[in-house]
């Protein structure tokens, strides 16, 4: 038996039985290459004042372009399962083998002792078990690609990945978009600004 699965028994459930408090949250999910990380940037940018992103922890490696502490908390395997353990976490997952990713709850209050509402960027999983958490005091929103066509072309012309790491980004994405109906809202991001307006107008009957 892994780790994870060593974990995962002992704890019996990924999800904290009880919420830091009452503080809302408005989650993004979305196949890779959806577009959903563009559009929660737009709108950190234009509620500046009302939303905190939510950094994940994660034991991948870090990109090029990424920096610690506003991309990702990036952390050993070794931390995040004592982490685990120590019941730190709102969420957390395996993504792939070895490959954790996960909800701090400090993450969480450090926003929200700035009176902001968090906002995360998170696969569906973690949209899911968010959802599960937080209950109403959780929006979640599925960004849709057109197509799944559109989808795969937008990855190969990233240029990030390698044959095979493509081939199981693209089975995964499959799996994703089986999920769009399980969440409260959906958004087909077709023409970016439009999808932009539309994410504005769901932020802010949100927020009140």
């Amino acid at each position: 038996m892994n780790d994870s699965k060593k974990i995962a028994k002992k704890t019996k459930r990924r999800k904290t039985r009880k919420k830091p408090n009452k503080n809302k949250v408005l989650v993004f999910t979305a196949p890779s290459g959806a577009g959903k990380t563009t559009v929660v940037h737009h709108l950190l940018d234009e509620y500046r004042d009302r939303l905190g992103f939510s950094v994940s922890a994660t034991t991948r490696q870090k990109r090029k372009h990424e920096r610690g502490g506003k991309d990702y908390y990036f952390i050993d395997k070794d931390t995040f399962l004592k982490s685990i353990e120590n019941n730190d976490f709102v969420e957390w997952q395996e993504v792939y083998k070895d490959q954790f990713y996960g909800t701090l709850k400090s993450e969480l209050e450090r926003l929200w002792k700035k009176g902001k509402t968090v906002v995360f960027d998170i696969d569906v999983k973690g949209a899911e078990n968010i959802k599960k958490y937080f209950g109403e005091d959780a929006l979640v929103v599925f960004i849709a690609p057109p197509s799944i066509e559109t989808l795969i072309d937008r990855l190969k012309d990233r240029g990030t990945e390698s044959e095979s790491s493509l081939k199981k980004r693209i089975d995964r994405i499959k799996k994703e978009l089986e999920y769009e109906d399980k969440f409260d809202k959906v958004l087909v991001n077709k023409f970016l600004p439009e999808t932009y307006r539309e994410a504005e107008r769901i932020v802010e009957e949100f927020l009140g």
